[in-house]
């Protein structure tokens, strides 16, 4: 009797995960104390991670802020390594190996098409650069104090405020900044190096809907931000909202969030809906859906660009905060405040879910 209820038992819990979208770890143990450089995932303590993003090569890059690394997964051999960053925080090591560098809270890392390493470093604000075939890191952008100058000149030259998201254009040639300290999107010419600013004032208030970004309207908490084709997609923190700019014409469209704080609106109108304090955001290679990182909500909220319709993805609310184990449906998963997201193999959506000190996928069906 005991052996055909345990097979009951199985064939119900294979039934449920077969029917339902559901959350497991890929990363981290739940401890975030500095372990390991180099070694099994299963062992590798990850603290706090925030930015997630599948490299060139197939591994998934995830920033730790909590150790101040940038830490490669490769999710086939199970394998983990530090591929920046000591360990120790502080700001050291241009010019050499990227492994022998101090960081200070490294957010979000991108790659361009020569698989060159890119990421933004929250409180030294700056950017850096690891380069693809020699390993040796150099800041790019930031002089390592925080400020506000130097639009018109050398990106290195410049002074930025707690910088957090950053993307690359399609063409791997403008790197977007998102200078949440001083309400502004500023871009840099990877060619040049030289940097300018392409929305925001500095004035804690939404853009308007239709109307042209620039240097003189303002642009309210620019949290993160993501490109597909020739459209920059915005997710504004204090804005509690989420936009999109047409790369051509400048325009600027509301897509979802009243632009209050807020946890309502799954099944209806996005525009409808609200979000508190949004830190992550991805798009599909479609353009049909958006993942966005609602994380004063506990929750990964999706915008059906197609029916219109918001829902949250994976997460319930802000009562969900906490940690319930792997192989939870998705509709019952607690999060600790997560940050960053990405979309990996099979179209599966990765975030970083900080506190938890994990990094963790939801299984679409």
């Amino acid at each position: 009797m005991k052996g055909l209820s345990l097979f009951f038992g199985l064939l119900a819990v294979h039934t449920w995960l077969a029917a339902e979208n559901y959350v497991e770890t890929v990363a981290g143990t739940g401890l975030a104390e500095l372990n390991i450089q180099k070694g099994s995932v299963k062992d590798f303590n990850i603290a706090d991670p925030f930015g997630v993003e599948f490299g060139p090569d197939g591994r998934m890059y995830v920033t730790e802020v909590g150790n101040h690394r940038v830490i490669a997964v490769d999710l086939k051999s199970g394998q983990a390594e530090t591929i920046a960053g000591t360990g120790k925080k502080g700001y050291s090591g241009d010019g050499g190996l990227a492994t022998k560098a101090d960081l200070n809270e490294p957010y979000e890392v991108r790659f361009d098409s020569c698989g060159n390493i890119y990421f933004v470093e929250m409180i030294n604000n700056i950017i850096r650069k690891i380069d693809a075939k020699t390993g040796v890191i150099q800041t790019i952008a930031g002089t390592g104090k925080k400020g506000y100058s130097g639009d018109g000149g050398k990106a290195i030259d410049a002074t930025f405020n707690r910088p957090h998201s950053i993307v690359l254009d399609e063409q791997k040639q403008h790197l977007y900044v998102a200078d949440i300290g001083n309400h502004r999107i500023r871009r840099i010419n990877l060619k040049t190096g030289m940097v300018d600013g392409f929305a925001g004032n500095g004035e804690r208030k939404l853009p308007k809907h239709g109307s042209k970004v620039s240097p003189d309207v303002p642009m309210i908490g620019p949290r993160a931000l993501y490109i597909t084709n020739r459209t920059l997609w915005v997710a504004l923190r204090e804005g509690h909202s989420v936009w999109k700019i047409d790369l051509d014409t400048h325009v600027i469209s509301q897509i979802a969030g009243t632009g209050k704080k807020g946890y309502s609106g799954d099944g209806g109108d996005p525009l409808k809906g609200t979000f508190n304090g949004p830190k992550g955001i991805v798009v599909d290679a479609k353009e049909e859906n958006i993942y966005v990182v609602d994380t004063e909500n506990q929750a990964i909220r999706r915008i059906d660009l197609v029916k219109n319709r918001l829902t949250s993805h994976a997460g319930y609310g802000p009562k969900g905060r906490g940690f319930i184990g792997n192989n939870t449906p998705s509709a019952k998963a607690k999060f600790g405040r997560p940050h960053g997201i990405c979309i990996g193999p099979k179209g599966w959506v990765y975030t970083g879910d900080t506190l938890n000190h994990r990094v963790r996928r939801i299984i679409a069906k």
